[in-house]
């Protein structure tokens, strides 16, 4: 190991004297604090040190590691809950207590815990990159053990039974030794055979989503929105809910209580696909917002890494990350003790390609084992006082294909989520389209496209009535106002904390739109044969479709509801021949 001395300190960034490459970790000073090298300028090396530096100075020891920063990948991530740099935290607490000391370290994957392992390579068996050489049952996901890309060879000796995960469990020809983990770089994405166009949605059970607003499976959304418009509940929903086998939460400069809420309720989460606890196929990721601002630019690449390794298992991983304009401010941050030229409100020049190449990393590919995956990323941006115009949620805008608008005055009304169905969009529905008609329904996208031009009359409608008043509105229009009220209230209104309005499959969330519209179309018959629009307003039967939200067997419900509507539309038109 290469040995220096710190010259300079600022902040998190510390300048050493010190022969390293771009990259490399470093241990700084006498408690051994982490680093990497993010800058070089003749002998003199720049450090981002991911722990707080105070009380360091001038002439303390620097050691350079040589290597990348890097994540631990096998078995034992699933259920784990990490910092920004991969050190977990339940053991860094009984090490410590609460308060996490500087210079903590504890690897990332438990080296007393033994796994069985089978294998499924023989000898004699020829491997390369990404092959299975065998199986571990992680919880409810089999882990796939592989091996490591940029590695091939003939398989020499394979050994079965119960391993810890350093130990050696394939020997190759070559003499390379694979065991149960191994090492990659957090920045450097993992390779893949080749790109697949998205054809599959990603279910989330929010109906205003799945309906409207689909996301596909590798896919990418952006959640931005203000304080208190509902981002991180409407991200622990779809971590709970989508159906996806993996989750990877990233809490990346989250406010403590938060993620509080996080750590201590998503382990008592039954898993819906399994009745078993749901975090049992999640990684969680908290740094928050008192953590060195340093941690939080590594957290999101780490989470990353942890998807794409399990991607490359075949799996359909879904990342949220929560939120990346956190991860902006601690770019920014450092950014500034670099004294680098700074673009717009502050931020680096170079805002938009680190975005770009962070969320490029998502995609459904063909691995290079032959296995398919997918990685969907869900970011969450925080603009400041809710202004979408700002450089985070632009540079976010130009790379992502599903834009969910958060908005702070459906939050100030209750209607949540407060997902502004105006602003919103998604670039994937026709590439879902067929999908949808082939597993739900066939009539789905004209379902959804009723809908959105429903609601985007009712908004045209309201700048009149909130002039005139909704009674100087012809007849049809209004009519049209009380099927749009019907829209936000029963389908886009959602209960996130309702133990059956929580989730709400594509079938029944079809099957509401089309109660709604069903209502609509005998509204408008009924004016076309003369009924007054006050006697169409006032049909009972049309309000208790709201009811179909919080039952679990909503069929024999809706029939009877429809049934009701049709009846009193059938009393409004042998009143009107009288």
């Amino acid at each position: 190991m290469k040995k220096g001395v710190v010259y300079r300190v600022a902040g998190p960034v510390a300048i050493a004297e010190l022969d390293a490459r771009m990259y490399d970790v470093v241990h700084v000073g006498d408690e051994r604090l982490l680093g990497e090298v993010i800058q070089i300028n003749g002998s003199r090396c720049t450090i981002q040190i991911y722990e707080d530096t105070t009380g360091l100075k001038p002439g303390a020891p620097v050691v350079n590691t040589g290597e990348p920063l890097s994540v631990e990948l096998g078995p034992g991530m699933l259920s784990s809950i990490y910092d920004g740099i991969q050190r977990p935290l339940p053991e860094l607490k009984k090490l410590m207590g609460d308060f996490i000391l500087r210079g903590a370290a504890a690897p990332g994957l438990d080296r007393s815990r033994k796994w069985d392992f089978k294998p499924v390579v023989k000898k004699g068996d020829k491997v390369s990159s990404g092959s299975v050489i065998g199986e571990v049952n992680e919880g409810q996901v089999v882990h796939r053990v592989m091996v490591p890309p940029g590695n091939e060879g003939v398989v020499k000796e394979v050994r079965h039974g119960s391993f810890r995960v350093d130990e050696v469990v394939c020997v190759l020809d070559n003499g390379f030794e694979l065991s149960l983990m191994h090492k990659w770089p957090v920045r450097k994405p993992r390779p893949t055979s080749s790109k697949l166009a998205p054809v599959e949605p990603l279910v989330t059970g929010l109906r205003v989503i799945d309906a409207l607003f689909p996301i596909a499976k590798g896919g990418v959304a952006a959640i931005p929105g203000p304080f208190g418009s509902g981002k991180t509940i409407t991200q622990q929903s779809l971590a709970k809910w989508c159906d996806a086998d993996i989750i990877v939460y990233v809490g990346c400069g989250e406010r403590g209580n938060e993620m509080t809420e996080v750590l201590t309720e998503f382990p008592e989460l039954i898993d819906p696909r399994s009745g078993k606890p749901l975090l049992n196929r999640m990684v969680l990721i908290a740094n928050t917002s008192n953590m060195p601002v340093a941690a939080r630019e590594a957290s999101i690449y780490c989470g990353m890494t942890m998807a794409e390794y399990y991607r490359d298992m075949g799996y359909n991983v879904a990342m949220m990350a929560d939120s990346t304009s956190r991860w902006a401010e601690a770019m920014r941050e450092i950014s500034s003790r670099l004294e680098e030229l700074p673009g717009e409100e502050g931020y680096p020049a170079y805002l938009s390609a680190r975005l770009a190449e962070f969320y490029e990393r998502s995609g459904r590919y063909v691995n290079i084992n032959g296995s398919q995956g997918s990685v969907s990323v869900i970011g969450a941006v925080s603009p400041a006082g809710g202004d979408f115009s700002e450089p985070v949620t632009q540079g976010t805008l130009r790379v992502v294909k599903v834009f969910w608008a958060l908005d702070a005055k459906l939050a100030q009304r209750r209607h949540f989520p407060a997902i502004n169905w105006l602003n919103s969009y998604s670039l994937y529905l026709d590439a879902l389209s067929s999908w949808f008609a082939a597993n739900v329904v066939a009539g789905w996208r004209e379902a959804v496209d009723s809908v959105m031009r429903i609601l985007q009359e009712e908004e045209k409608l309201l700048e009149i009535v909130q002039l005139v008043g909704s009674d100087a509105l012809p007849e049809r229009e209004q009519v049209t106002i009380q099927v749009a009220r019907l829209v936000r209230e029963v389908v886009l209104q959602q209960n996130a904390f309702h133990e059956v309005d929580t989730y709400s499959e594509p079938k029944k969330t079809y099957a509401m739109i089309k109660a709604i519209l069903r209502y609509g179309d005998l509204s408008y018959d009924a004016l076309k044969s003369g009924v007054r629009v006050s006697d169409i307003i006032s049909v009972r039967a049309k309000d208790r479709l709201a009811e179909v939200k919080f039952v679990r067997d909503y069929d024999g419900l809706l029939k009877g509801i429809l049934g009701d509507i049709e009846a009193e539309f059938g009393k409004l038109g042998k009143r009107q021949e009288k």
